[in-house]
């Protein structure tokens, strides 16, 4: 086509797709089971920290399933599936502040040695796809997204321990509905960098010739 870049229609590079396809499924497989675990607990310990940070996974374990599906695909669909994957992390974002919301206003105290157990354990799970994702950071929207992704989580888990130290030094509930509006902050600042991101490419890659 006139006028395009051969960029605009080149997938990701095959020397490193098989390396990132490995890496994503062991990141999926981690991401799926840290959400099952951290749903049961957050529930049971009442911390919005462990809820905020179960949901997370889930949308990880979604975001890597999206970025397996393109990898192999053009420039314009991997940016198209970068703005989903942004939307989701928006979302997220939203819905840890109606949570946080709703625990300030019912006074939950949550089990600290649940979050700190499981908030370490988190931290364990997230520092190994963060390092092994690192080697992808500087590549398109997609691959950059999937590094914020592990980067935000292995920073909120800190924050997750943080706030069970701070909840059983107090024994209130206001260092976890301080982590869970951090971790929304995370999110909604991941989601607006992967947007940008994303809509730069979009502005670069050619659309699809219409069909005759």
């Amino acid at each position: 086509m006139a006028g395009c870049c051969t960029t605009c229609h080149t997938p990701v590079d095959r020397r490193i797709a098989p390396r990132l396809r490995k890496a994503l499924w062991v990141a999926l497989a981690i991401n799926a089971a840290m959400f099952l675990v951290e749903i049961g607990a957050g529930v049971a310990a009442g911390s919005a920290a462990l809820l905020a940070d179960a949901l997370d996974f889930f949308g990880d374990a979604a975001n890597y399933g999206v970025s397996l599906f393109v990898l192999g695909l053009s420039l314009r669909r991997r940016a198209q599936a970068s703005l989903l994957k942004g939307a989701t992390m928006g979302a997220f974002g939203l819905w840890v502040i109606g949570n946080t919301v709703h625990q300030l206003l019912t006074g939950t105290v949550p089990a600290a040695e649940v979050m700190g157990a499981v908030g370490l354990a988190a931290l364990v799970a997230n520092v190994a796809v963060a390092a092994m994702l690192y080697a992808f950071r500087d590549g398109d929207s997609n691959m950059r997204s999937v590094w914020i992704c592990s980067r935000n989580d292995a920073i909120g888990n800190l924050a997750v321990l943080g706030a069970a130290s701070g909840v059983f030094a107090t024994g209130t509930g206001w260092p976890d509905i301080l982590v869970a509006a951090i971790m929304a902050g995370l999110a909604l600042s991941g989601a607006a960098q992967i947007i940008r991101h994303a809509r730069a490419e979009l502005r670069l890659a050619p659309r699809p010739a219409p069909a005759q």
